[in-house]
């Protein structure tokens, strides 16, 4: 079978939709499948095929103001040209779309169809029906978060994206995924749930896996990361990916604050974009009294990232926006290192509460910081969950489970148009 991707980010080090791609890609390929991926790119003269972890990826070039991302998204007309050429000289079976909402565009699946291709169109976030990451829905600190107003509509959506809005645009992404995709899957039965509230079809949730790696780090190399990050002693709590705000790193702060008078040698360590840290979050930490217990490591390499899990004693995801997966939760538990969650998304399909951490609302700063402080004074129950955890992961999100549930989407992709299973492996 030839499966074509489609990914806005071709760079596998950026995004845990990426990642995903190109460990499923590995999977096909050591099934004796074809893949090859379109990923888009920012400058014109980097829009040229190129081989990424033993993959061909065609580099379209679009670039644009994303205050007009409602209109380009539906169809972006900078790539119909290459996309077509693409389609025509690599006659994909199935095209797998990812990441469509900004530079490719929901029109590429219309492409894709009319090439002949089944499509499958995977939702790894809330932008089929949201202009950004789902935020509103919970209602804040005014409810606590605890309200469920799932559904987008025009007066709420104006006031948030103002001239952004473009009226009509769920419509048109709806009609496309009706009339041109054949299967439609979600990464979490949340997702799912919220998807259809919108009105969007989805056939299937297909969980979000991780390729886990041979051996785990030694203990000397845990011992030098130590060492090098000024760790030697501390318990560490841990934070990964993009630092934002509705990722909870400011309430995770706090949270720290309140940890911080009973467990004397407690550290953060926050794995993102050091500038990030440096501009929006230092001066918070500064401000409660708790920067010498942060360390911000930046960008870490996958290299240095299972360090970084390994030497973790509680890893925690306090994202106040829609959390469709969390990916960061199963690399974490690959290291068998408990996770205390959010209750936005879908997490708690990934932790199970109670047994390989814990899911709480993280605008109770005081009820989070109590399940953290819970796994901090008591080590062997922390050991215990992410034992549990890694044994979890190991039973139901493996990459070769993944492979096995999106070719049972791509045969029905093909059935749904007409192309037989042995048609598309010939």
């Amino acid at each position: 079978m030839r499966v074509l991707f489609f990914c806005e980010i071709g760079d596998p080090g950026v995004g845990s939709s990426t990642r995903q791609m190109y460990g499923l890609a590995r999977e096909l390929r050591a099934r004796g499948h074809q893949t090859a991926a379109v990923a888009t790119v920012r400058r014109a003269e980097d829009a040229t095929p190129t081989q990424i972890e033993g993959m061909t990826v065609f580099r379209l070039h679009s670039d644009y103001s994303l205050r007009w991302r409602g209109w380009v998204s539906l169809h972006n007309r900078q790539i119909d040209g290459p996309l077509a050429a693409v389609l025509a000289e690599w006659r994909p079976d199935v095209v797998h779309a990812h990441l469509v909402h900004t530079h490719i565009g929901y029109h590429a699946l219309t492409q894709a169809r009319a090439a002949g291709a089944a499509v499958v169109f995977t939702s790894h976030d809330a932008m089929t029906f949201c202009y950004q990451k789902l935020t509103c829905f919970h209602g804040g600190e005014e409810h606590g978060g605890r309200l469920d107003d799932v559904e987008a509509y025009a007066a709420k959506c104006i006031p948030c994206q103002r001239f952004r809005f473009r009226p009509g645009r769920n419509r048109r992404i709806r009609a496309v995924l009706e009339r041109d995709v054949q299967r439609v899957t979600t990464v979490s039965d949340e997702l799912g749930r919220v998807m259809k509230a919108n009105g969007l079809p989805v056939h299937r949730t297909v969980h979000n896996a991780l390729e886990t790696a041979d051996e785990l780090p030694s203990a000397e190399a845990l011992r030098r990361f130590r060492e090098t990050h000024g760790l030697v002693g501390a318990q560490v709590l841990a934070i990964g990916g993009r630092l934002h705000e509705q990722k909870g790193v400011g309430k995770l702060l706090k949270m720290l604050q309140i940890l911080a008078p009973e467990f004397p040698d407690l550290r953060l360590i926050v794995m993102g974009k050091r500038e990030i840290y440096d501009d929006e979050f230092e001066p918070q930490a500064a401000a409660l009294g708790v920067a010498d217990r942060v360390v911000p490591t930046g960008w870490l390499g996958p290299d240095e990232l299972p360090l970084a899990y390994g030497i973790t004693d509680v890893f925690v995801t306090p994202s106040l926006c829609f959390d469709t997966f969390g990916l960061v939760n199963l690399e974490a538990m690959e290291q068998s290192k408990p996770v205390v969650a959010t209750t936005f998304g879908g997490s708690r399909e990934v932790v199970a509460h109670g047994e390989s951490g814990f899911i709480e609302n993280p605008f109770d700063v005081e009820a989070y910081a109590a399940r953290i402080g819970e796994l901090l004074r008591d080590p062997d129950r922390a050991r215990s969950m992410g034992e549990e955890g890694r044994r979890r992961l190991m039973e139901h999100f493996t990459i070769r489970r993944l492979a096995d549930e999106f070719l049972e989407e791509y045969h029905a992709a093909l059935a749904a148009v007409g192309i037989s299973e042995t048609a598309s492996t010939s």
